[in-house]
């Protein structure tokens, strides 16, 4: 840890204080968001369906509006957008927790959603450009702050959720009106280099868009960490559902989920800086990407094991025996999905900035996610008629062998990338010089 607190210090104001912004959107974010549900089917009485919708037009409204936040970022700046996004944020979660109606409520999670679409692209693309050639270590750093967030997050919103939700959501709002004043007056204004035509002119938005479209090896790149995004969420969705489907839905099921959370929280936090240092020194970027995705593949096999020794030797009915088949497996899973992402993700945001020529980052940005935002819902829909059918066909296997195919298929296209030359910078330039020609 205190390694980790010295390279911190080593950055730059503005890096350090990216850093601690990305700590606390996510403690503000996931002291609310974990109990919305239950809120709005259970003092609001709303139908599941509706808050189906209401979670979906938070997820919408921020998948959608990457690319428009990312360009607004290139073209006005980023802090404009880091500041607007944290602004329009606190009017949201403070409208969730004192409105009822549903016209009300929906607008509340669009502002939510159209927040993260603003600051997101802008707070990557500002840390980018100023960690310079320590960006790899930079954004190991800035994926330790992003965990401590989602670790602390749920354990605040869990006792002020115990007083009322309106207060989570109001001291979830007060947190992000704070944040807003400390960048007003904290954080440098910085902007993107300016992208002109060949006679002077500021490049066009939708100009500058089909160059984006046009980078064949941006958008390859983006396709094959689509299954990266899929598998690391099963955290939050396969995991806890075989959790309770062994451990029941009493307190050992639930401490069982939250040993999830805490392995892959806890170990980002405490191994984050030393697996980048370690993959740093001994590989390429592209190779370290590949490595990265065959761990996230090889995290299912736990999974696979014990489905298929459920089959052979039975689950105990109860006590110390229950808990550990149904904690053990999916920790283990966790624990190796966490690593996976603790190889990739430096090098992944590293790797955009590369394909994107440091030409326009917060509008890759911006694209990227949103691609990966589609991939998630569609894996997550796809997931989950996967654990359906398994159970009824009674093959819990087929689930984990499915995601680590997955990993398996997403590590040879990054493996094929890399050793065709895509995933450096010289095809992403010639691919934008030809779609402005």
């Amino acid at each position: 840890m205190k390694d980790t607190i010295a390279q911190v210090r080593s950055y730059d104001s503005s890096v350090r204080l990216l850093m601690v912004n990305q700590f606390t959107i996510n403690l503000g974010f996931y002291m609310l968001m974990p109990y919305l549900a239950t809120h709005l089917a259970g003092p609001l009485g709303l139908a599941g369906w509706l808050v189906g919708l209401i979670l979906g037009v938070r997820n919408f409204s921020q998948q959608g509006m990457f690319l428009i936040g990312g360009t607004l970022a290139d073209r006005l700046g980023y802090k404009p957008m880091i500041i607007s996004g944290l602004v329009l944020r606190t009017a949201g979660f403070a409208t969730l927790g004192l409105v009822e109606s549903v016209p009300a409520l929906l607008a509340a999670s669009a502002a939510t959603g159209l927040a993260g679409a603003l600051f997101n692209p802008a707070s990557r693309a500002y840390l980018a450009a100023d960690a310079g050639e320590r960006r790899v270590e930079a954004f190991a750093l800035f994926n330790v702050f992003y965990q401590a967030g989602i670790l602390l997050g749920p354990l605040v919103g869990m006792g002020l959720t115990g007083i009322d939700f309106s207060v989570t959501c109001l001291a979830a709002a007060g947190i992000f009106a704070i944040l807003s004043l400390i960048q007003i007056r904290a954080l440098p204004a910085r902007r993107a280099a300016r992208t002109d035509t060949a006679d002077g002119v500021r490049e066009g938005v939708l100009r500058q868009w089909r160059g984006i479209f046009a980078n064949r090896p941006f958008l390859l790149f983006s396709l094959a960490m689509v299954g990266s995004y899929v598998m690391s969420f099963q955290v939050y969705l396969s995991l806890p559902l075989e959790v309770r489907r062994l451990g029941g839905e009493g307190r050992s099921g639930t401490a069982a989920v939250a040993v999830l959370f805490a392995v892959s929280g806890l170990s980002t936090i405490v191994f984050q800086t030393k697996v980048t240092a370690w993959c740093k020194a001994r590989m390429a970027p592209g190779r370290a990407l590949t490595w990265g995705l065959v761990a996230m593949g090889a995290a299912f096999v736990p999974l696979l094991l014990a489905s298929v020794l459920a089959s052979a030797v039975p689950v105990p009915e109860g006590g110390p025996g229950l808990w550990l088949s149904a904690a053990l497996p999916p920790a283990m899973s966790a624990l190796l999905l966490a690593l996976g992402t603790m190889i990739a993700y430096p090098f992944e945001m590293d790797t955009i900035v590369r394909l994107a020529g440091n030409r326009l980052v917060a509008t890759h940005y911006g694209l990227y996610n949103t691609i990966c935002g589609i991939g998630i819902t569609v894996g997550n829909l796809l997931t989950g008629v996967a654990l359906d059918a398994a159970r009824g066909a009674g093959v819990p296997a087929l689930p984990w062998v499915a995601l680590g195919a997955l990993g398996l298929v997403c590590a040879a296209a990054l493996h094929v990338l890399h050793r065709s030359g895509r995933l450096a910078p010289a095809q992403a330039e010639e691919g934008r010089r030809t779609a402005a020609a």
